[in-house]
Parts: C-alpha cells; structure tokens; sequence
C-alpha cells in the first residue's frame, strides 16, 4: 500500500492540496482567505492535469533523426499555461471586488456580510 502511494506521490499530492483548498473555502469566513483556498485548489488540479500528461522515459515530442517513442503529452501543459491566465485574471478581478466590499460594507467577514441583508 505504502509503496503504491508511493509510486504516485504526485497524484496523492495534488488531492492533499485539494482537500487543503476546499477545507479554507468551507471553513473560513474572511473572504481572502476563502480566495487563497480558491487558489490553492485551482494549483492542485494544474499540478494534476500536469503530472497525467508525464510518461514515464519519454522524449519531448519532437521529430527528428533521433526521435523514439514514448512522447511526453504537451497538450497538458498547454492547457494548464491557458489555466493560468484564467486564474489569475479570476484571482485580480476578486480582489478588487473584495475592495469594493470592503469599501461599501465595512467589512470583508462572510458572516458579518450576511448579517447586512
């Protein structure tokens, strides 16, 4: 079981980060800290999206006079520089509307805000 564990600490780690992630969003009232969780499980599944496309020996996928199977997947990491981008505008854009919250109501506390209704 260990050894299995093991061989696919890579997979075991992004579902720890996950579960990190998604335990600082259940938890937590600070709206921040709700988005640092957000941000913790958008890096567990590029991490994992990564680690699906590694082969095991395997050359970049390159043709050439050299060139032997196995290939290493790119599409992966194309996907996750996309991802990224994504996050990190998604990122920018809810910290300044954590501001304007903060600005308009006083506070960035999600049960204090609920309590505004």
């Amino acid at each position: 079981m260990i050894v299995h564990l093991w061989q696919n600490i890579d997979y075991v780690a992004s579902v720890v980060l996950f579960c990190i992630g998604l335990y600082c969003v259940i938890t937590k009232n600070n709206l921040i800290k709700k988005f640092i969780g957000l941000n913790i499980m958008e890096t567990s599944v590029f991490a994992f999206i990564v680690a699906l496309g590694v082969v095991d020996g395997g050359d970049a996928p390159i043709m050439g006079a050299g060139a032997r199977a196995p290939f290493t997947n790119p599409i992966p990491q194309a996907l996750i520089l996309t991802g990224i981008v994504v996050a990190v505008s998604t990122t920018a854009l809810a910290l300044s509307l954590v501001i304007r919250i903060y600005q308009h109501c006083g506070t960035i506390e999600a049960d204090e805000l609920r309590e505004m209704e």
